[in-house]
């Protein structure tokens, strides 16, 4: 079963293929799409004004919780993941990745929110 970014890769290739009338390497095509990614990405964030952080940072840790909760899934279900070790370590990384941004973000959080307090 493919999932629904393969499908959605596929069906922006096969547009493409269909605009330029000739043949893209699914490759360089998803590769270029990551590229801009991260572009979008990086000045999303860096345009983000400090009054706007602390909401986002919430968001941030939202999607991380279910990061979570899939790596979970991917670590410790023996029937959903027969496919060997290799996802059960993709799933551990995972884990522990989305642990250390949930964790820092409930950090950064609490300090933008204490500069906000009245001194004194």
């Amino acid at each position: 079963m493919e999932t629904t970014a393969n499908t959605t890769a596929d069906l922006a290739t096969a547009i493409a293929h269909g605009a330029i009338g000739g043949a893209i390497d699914p490759f360089t095509f998803r590769l270029a799409i990551f590229v801009l990614a991260i572009f979008v990405g990086y000045f999303v964030v860096w345009g983000v004004t400090p009054a706007l952080h602390t909401p986002l940072m919430s968001v941030t840790n939202a999607i991380s919780s279910v990061i979570v909760v899939g790596a979970l899934l991917a670590v410790g279900v023996h029937s959903v993941n027969d496919a060997g070790w290799a996802s059960k370590l993709f799933g551990f990384i995972a884990l522990v990745f989305a642990s250390v941004n949930i964790f820092g973000g409930f950090l950064v959080t609490q300090r933008m929110l204490a500069m906000y307090k009245k001194k004194g």
